[in-house]
């Protein structure tokens, strides 16, 4: 296989090829019959996995500077471009999202019984709009694949959800769609004012970077973005959303929404946050608020899931802790918190996408989400009870799994520039190990005192194919990180740079001074 994809000459026309053979395959997948459609989607979404594994190889780590780029005219007055092109931070999602997306649509094959060619052809379709999400480099195709994410996951939690799907998508909708049309207004004035600073126009992300804009200006643009990533992470107090659309989602739907469509947001806040407005993102006060609404999130959503009696809705509420750690790692400002923020995304993606599969597993056999029906399952479905074992040490961090590199470092990058916040940020990691542990010994190793309980069955061979890719991401991560650290490296530190090129924000009233911030953190 290797041998093959080195034999192909990797370029632009791999990531159109990314981007919209999903299409294709949607087609495909509507001109099939019902029976047939599932598997016609897991053969497309796999096909797209292989091909995006030469981008791996392919990839120069030692670059900052877009690879695969492709640009071409789409609306010319408007300096419109279809452009594409990946750094170190967009290929490892595109990788997330391609390896993400087969192992979701297998994972359906029992639980998805009715319409399947519409669910299956709007799987595809999603994996358009988060490719496009993360291969775009011109601001307008970027915002056009960011909304047409939502439309293929709207229908998905309001069709094939569970009773309260209509209530929970349309709340989904709303919260994302109020983001993003804030954030349309803040691209249209950024397109304004770099248009009157270059003299052509243009949504080229290299060249809207460039604009001129004031401290007061980029605090304001700041805001209307950092508020439509934040609602798509999401962010305290911005979450309530999340936990009714993964536990109304169907498997598939919770799997990508926690594995890929939560990164688009995180992604958001590298890509643009910090290198367009960058005296914004070091201003004393902008950082102290990300980061203690990160450190809140952390601690807030581990504290409310211990105490969650539906398993589904217990990691719904990881999500937004896991998330915390991204946000914390980013604010910090420092090349460790960056780049354990970019771990922490990947690992996040490869648990909880599996914490949700394999509880779409229990739900399949018991038809219950809630932690007292069961108990004493690892006497019953042994291999169930291991992959569920060490899929929970995953996300809490164990060292040697994919959670711990990346909480690692961003927690030593919070420790670097805000110790004390660091320190609080720490305990998130216990609160994980209490919340999580619980729930694992209430299902697998409680006493088997029901009888419907004795007839669950173990894996099958679809479900040992769905999920040990998933259990050797986590390993392979959390032995060896340094793997995807050498490719993200050169784009954190040229994030940094950027960051650390504008003026320094002036210090305000809570104390804070910006060189004393730079000093601490070592940059």
């Amino acid at each position: 296989m290797t041998a093959l994809l080195n034999a192909v000459a990797y370029d632009a026309w791999v990531l159109h090829a990314l981007v919209w053979l999903p299409l294709v395959g949607m087609a495909w997948v509507l001109a099939s019959s019902e029976e047939q459609a599932k598997h016609v989607a897991f053969r497309v979404s796999t096909a797209l996995f292989v091909l995006s594994l030469g981008l791996w190889s392919a990839f120069e780590p030692g670059s900052a500077e877009l690879q695969f780029a492709s640009s071409t005219p789409w609306i010319d007055a408007w300096g419109i471009d279809y452009a594409l092109g990946l750094d170190g931070l967009s290929l490892v999602l595109v990788l997330l999202t391609t390896f993400t997306m087969p192992l979701a649509i297998l994972g359906s094959f029992r639980y998805i019984e009715t319409k399947q060619k519409g669910f299956y052809a709007l799987m595809l379709l999603l994996q358009t709009g988060v490719v496009g999400v993360f291969a775009a480099s011109d601001l307008f195709l970027f915002y056009v694949f960011f909304e047409l994410t939502l439309v293929p996951m709207y229908f998905i939690v309001g069709i094939w959800g569970g009773e309260r799907r209509v209530y929970a998508a349309v709340k989904f909708f709303l919260y994302t769609a109020f983001g993003s049309l804030l954030m349309l207004v803040a691209i249209l004035y950024l397109y304004v004012q770099t248009r009157g600073d270059l003299g052509y126009a243009s949504f080229a992300f290299a060249d809207l970077a460039q604009a001129n804009l004031s401290l007061n200006e980029q605090l304001w643009l700041f805001s209307a973005f950092a508020l439509a990533f934040a609602i798509k992470v999401p962010v305290f107090p911005l979450h309530t959303w999340l936990p009714d659309a993964h536990v109304q989602a169907p498997t598939p739907g919770s799997v990508v929404l926690a594995a890929v469509l939560l990164k688009m947001g995180t992604y958001g806040f590298v890509r643009f946050l910090l290198p367009f407005f960058p005296e914004a993102a070091q201003h004393p006060t902008v950082v102290t608020v990300m980061i203690v609404l990160g450190v809140i999130g952390i601690v807030y959503a581990a504290w409310v899931a211990a105490v969650q009696p539906d398993a589904k809705k217990l990691v719904a509420y990881t999500s937004v802790a896991h998330m915390g750690f991204v946000v914390v790692g980013v604010f910090a400002l420092t090349v460790n918190g960056l780049q354990g923020a970019i771990m922490v995304m990947i690992a996040h993606g490869v648990s909880t996408g599996a914490l949700f599969l394999l509880l779409g597993m229990l739900y399949e056999r018991r038809h219950t989400r809630e932690i007292a029906d069961f108990g004493g399952l690892g006497r019953a479905a042994p291999w169930l009870a291991t992959a569920f074992v060490i899929t929970a040490l995953a996300s809490i961090g164990l060292p040697g799994t994919s959670g711990f590199p990346g909480e690692f470092l961003a927690l030593l990058g919070l420790f670097e520039t805000h110790p004390v916040l660091g320190v609080i940020a720490a305990t998130g990691v216990i609160f994980a190990a209490y919340y999580m542990l619980p729930m694992v010994q209430r299902i697998f190793f409680n006493a088997l005192d029901r009888d419907e309980n004795r007839e669950v069955e173990d894996l099958s061979g679809r479900e040992i194919a769905v999920l040990a890719p998933l259990v050797a991401a986590m390993i392979v991560l959390g032995v060896f990180p340094n793997a995807v650290f050498e490719r993200t490296e050169p784009t954190v530190r040229a994030v940094l740079e950027r960051v650390e090129a504008a003026a320094p924000a002036p210090a305000v009233e809570i104390g804070m001074d910006t060189t004393d911030t730079d000093e601490e953190g070592g940059r």
